[in-house]
């Protein structure tokens, strides 16, 4: 480390040098009681030494909560994120899927959900230009077959759902040959898949997304009632290993979750996140939730929507919690094209 250039003094420079320190890292690393009796200076001088090696690696100014709420640093705002291909649903989202970080769609059996994960699987492929990352996605099913019919019938059908791409981009891409899929029969399979073969993926420029459908299945099946901590340490572990390749590669990672019953009475070790009137919450407990940045909820809902000639029964789509959004919901519907979001005006039940 060249401390000359650092706007400090002499003085400070030479107990730097007389003490070895021959690195940044060390001085960031260190307290500054530490340093002071390593550098035998003053608290004052000390304080100079952290702000001066600070200042030199650090890319940007200091910018507080309230800067960024008042638009002040607009540069520092969420950057690009993976597209849903549909204008209602990423405005619902702020844009899309966060590029780091663990989403999650909880909902009931037959709400759709996998239908999110299939339209994020085609949706990555396209361009940053068109909402997309430019690669693949690796597909995990913890429980049921891929549904390989469906998907073949979303890409015939690209051209009505993204008509903002132009056709012959979308004839271009062969979205079949860019989505692997890997089959988990077991939590050991499961945490082998993703700390080695979808690393590999990722490492290799692949794919950019990962999904998992779905996290619950696995942990319910191989845990008894009375395995609650050792349950945890294994979904800790996975969704560490999530995480880290998430923040490496700059990958989104989508797990479809199940839901458990509410079960009535006070229960003061239980938290709703707020769904308070909901007869279903997230499955895994509080132990997941910890774990994931943004929380969605699917629910199926009695009445049918109608878009042009096709009607499908109403869903709506809720953000639960996530640092970015507030908290609000759309109505979507499954069309053969894919999921796409209603507006109020759109409605025809």
């Amino acid at each position: 480390m060249d401390w000359e250039k650092l706007e400090l003094n002499a003085k400070i420079i030479n107990a730097l040098k007389k003490a070895n320190v021959t690195s940044a890292r060390k001085i960031l690393s260190l307290p500054a009681p530490d340093l002071q009796r390593l550098l035998h200076l003053s608290d004052s001088e000390v304080q100079l030494v952290h702000t001066a090696v600070a200042a030199l690696y650090r890319t940007v100014p200091p910018v507080t909560a309230l800067q960024l709420t008042l638009g002040e640093f607009p540069s520092l705002e969420p950057g690009h994120r993976l597209s849903f291909a549909c204008p209602v649903l990423d405005g619902l989202l702020s844009g899309g899927l966060p590029l780091h970080g663990i989403t999650e769609l909880a909902g009931e059996s037959a709400a759709g959900k996998t239908q999110f994960g299939l339209q994020l699987s085609l949706s990555v492929q396209y361009s940053r230009e068109h909402g997309g990352l430019g690669a693949g996605a690796v597909y995990i099913c913890t429980e049921d077959p891929f549904p390989i019919k469906r998907l073949r019938q979303l890409i015939t059908q690209q051209s009505r759902l993204r008509p903002d791409v132009p056709p012959a981009l979308i004839r271009a891409i062969r979205f079949s040959d860019n989505i692997y899929i890997e089959h988990t029969a077991d939590l050991e399979a499961l945490q082998k898949c993703v700390t080695q073969r979808v690393r590999t993926l990722l490492e290799r420029g692949l794919v950019r997304l990962i999904v998992v459908d779905s996290v619950a299945a696995l942990f319910r099946s191989e845990f008894q009632a009375d395995e609650a901590i050792e349950r945890a340490r294994h979904l800790l572990a996975f969704s560490a290993a999530l995480h880290r390749l998430s923040h490496t590669y700059s990958a989104p990672v989508f797990c479809i979750n199940q839901v458990s019953d509410v079960v009535d009475g006070p229960n003061p070790g239980r938290c709703d996140y707020g769904l308070v009137e909901s007869k279903f919450l997230p499955a895994l407990g509080i132990t997941w939730a910890n774990q994931v940045m943004v929380r969605l909820m699917l629910r199926r809902q009695e009445r049918s929507l109608t878009l042009g000639e096709q009607t499908s029964a109403a869903r709506r789509l809720e953000v639960v919690f996530a640092p970015h959004l507030a908290r609000a919901s759309c109505l979507c519907g499954v069309w053969e094209e894919g999921v796409r979001g209603i507006t109020q005006e759109g409605i025809v039940e």
